[in-house]
């Protein structure tokens, strides 16, 4: 029985709901932290994306093609102008931001060749339309801070799903994940791939949580299950808008979640008249996802020769060259920030390995056989599942995969670990959930705030001075200067740790001692 279906179900309703608000308010003041530290473009294509959504909310849907341009051109308004010089320090660690032009800067052109030009029009109209009432930098800061929000209420509705379950022992660590650095940094910029990873964080949580209200034990309220299904509908609407492989992901995550469950509530849950009503709003935004994608042109043209590693190459070229990239995908999804410029020392990524190592070595050693199918294939597709989408077009479009694009499948596996390390098959590691939760709390805090030190040391004055130069003769400032937002990122990142190491308190506390798996008398280690 679901518990918030249970006498004390108010109580705990009351835990999760709490939890999902501070959920949502620190992801957010992490995001919008970053949204102000960031200089203008130096998110990973934040040039093209932030030209389509400002072009788009003037009334440009679609970018037009110009002779001798390649790529679409949109146009931008005066307080918009865009100048190549905008970008003059990336490539270069050791070069401060402060050489760049300003954005909407009177040398600036007034058109910009995007090549998300003919993109899925649905990320840029939530994030485009601050720039209707504000421009230049403080207009893009807007639509960061906007980006940062949407993010943000994902990732608190899956605390709030998370909390609300039975099982939620290991669920506050698994989902602690969700705050790491670049998760936050990529949600507070005008880039889809932040709304696709916090989407699939809440997607995730909504998916398993459904499956369980359908289970044998999930009489879940009528209400319960109705917020459960208004969060996937929301999550799988963003997740297959945002960028053209969102639906191909929702399958993935439905399939792993299922694979996860096993077949029963499955069944029931596809089976039960109700879900068709939501798995109808579903296919309607995924159908019209790979309409706009097969037929309105976003589609990638094909790349030329020396625009990416292996254009024309083949499937099995493509395999093995994604294969070799395994170790360096992973580094990127946890450690690389801008245009692959800002890249951490590789010692500190360890904080980030040793947590996620710690979970699924607890995992794997607590599962009963299904379950240790379960999180060697949720790792096998971590590996294979960017292989083989990127070799499947590696002809036409090269080798283009970053790490980045890998961060839904990385979450979705530690949230699918967390679940099982919190059912009572694991009940043999249960004692350790708080003091696991902790540590990693305090450890991913710890990461989260050098990472915000280090990048605003990359762009303030460049890897190649000493950190002192900071203070000394910083040569770019961000607004409100980079001391005081490298402060309120260490609080709020206090404050995550904190956050996530008291609801490890709470879930632990709440559940109280997991029952274990009852023992077939006769058994040697039969009581």
């Amino acid at each position: 029985m679901d518990e918030t279906a249970r006498p004390d179900g108010r109580r705990v309703r009351s835990a999760a709901n709490r939890a999902g608000l501070i959920g949502f308010a620190l992801t957010a003041l992490l995001g919008i932290l970053w949204a102000f530290a960031s200089p203008a473009f130096s998110s990973p294509d934040e040039n093209a994306h932030a030209t389509k959504a400002i072009a788009q909310a003037h009334g440009q849907l679609i970018g037009e093609e110009v002779e001798g341009v390649m790529h679409l051109v949109v146009q931008l308004p005066d307080d918009f102008r865009y100048d190549p010089r905008i970008l003059c320090y990336v490539g270069d660690e050791n070069r401060s931001a402060d050489c760049g032009v300003a954005l909407g800067d009177e040398s600036g052109q007034d058109w910009f060749n995007t090549w998300t030009g003919a993109y899925n029009p649905v990320y840029y109209a939530l994030v485009g339309w601050p720039s209707l009432f504000l421009g230049g930098e403080a207009g893009l800061i807007a639509m960061r801070i906007v980006s940062a929000l949407i993010g943000a209420l994902f990732v608190g509705a899956a605390f709030q799903m998370a909390l609300a379950s039975p099982r939620r022992r290991w669920m506050p660590l698994a989902l602690s994940f969700a705050g790491l650095p670049l998760c936050v940094y990529l949600m507070g910029s005008v880039n889809p791939n932040g709304l696709e990873i916090a989407a699939s964080v809440a997607l995730w949580m909504a998916v398993l949580r459904l499956f369980e209200a359908h289970g044998d034990d999930g009489e879940a309220v009528h209400s319960t299950r109705t917020w459960l299904w208004i969060v996937t509908a929301a999550a799988s609407t963003a997740l297959v808008t945002a960028r053209a492989l969102g639906p191909l992901w929702l399958v993935v995550i439905v399939g792993l979640a299922a694979l996860t469950v096993g077949w029963a509530p499955v069944r029931r849950l596809f089976t039960t008249a109700r879900s068709y009503v939501w798995l109808s709003v579903i296919a309607v935004f995924g159908f019209f996802s790979l309409a706009w994608t097969f037929v309105g042109g976003s589609l990638s043209s094909q790349a030329r020769e020396g625009d990416a590693p292996l254009v024309g190459a083949g499937f099995a070229e493509g395999v093995v060259y994604m294969l070799r990239l395994t170790d360096e995908l992973l580094q990127q999804s946890i450690g690389e920030f801008g245009w692959l410029d800002a890249i951490l020392p590789a010692w500190s990524l360890w904080a980030v390995v040793a947590v996620a190592a710690a979970i699924v070595f607890l995992a794997v050693g607590s599962a009963d056989r299904r379950s240790a199918v379960v999180i060697a294939v949720a790792i096998a597709a971590c590996v294979l599942v960017p292989v083989f989408v990127q070799a499947r077009s590696v002809g036409q479009t090269g080798i283009i995969w970053q790490g980045r694009y890998g961060l839904f499948l990385y979450l979705g596996a530690l949230i699918l670990v967390g679940w099982l390390l919190s059912s009572p098959h694991a009940a043999r590691v249960a004692a350790m959930s708080v003091r696991y939760t902790w540590l990693g709390a305090i450890l991913l805090s710890a990461f989260g705030a050098y990472a915000f030190l280090f990048v605003m040391y990359r762009y303030v004055v460049g890897l190649d001075d000493r950190i002192t130069e900071m203070v000394l003769a910083p040569e770019w400032q961000p607004p409100g200067g980079w001391m005081l937002l490298v402060g309120l990122y260490a609080i709020v990142s206090v404050g995550w740790g904190v956050f996530i190491g008291r609801l490890g308190v709470r879930a632990a506390g709440a559940i109280g001692a997991v029952e274990p798996v009852p023992v077939p008398a006769g058994r040697p280690d039969a009581a």
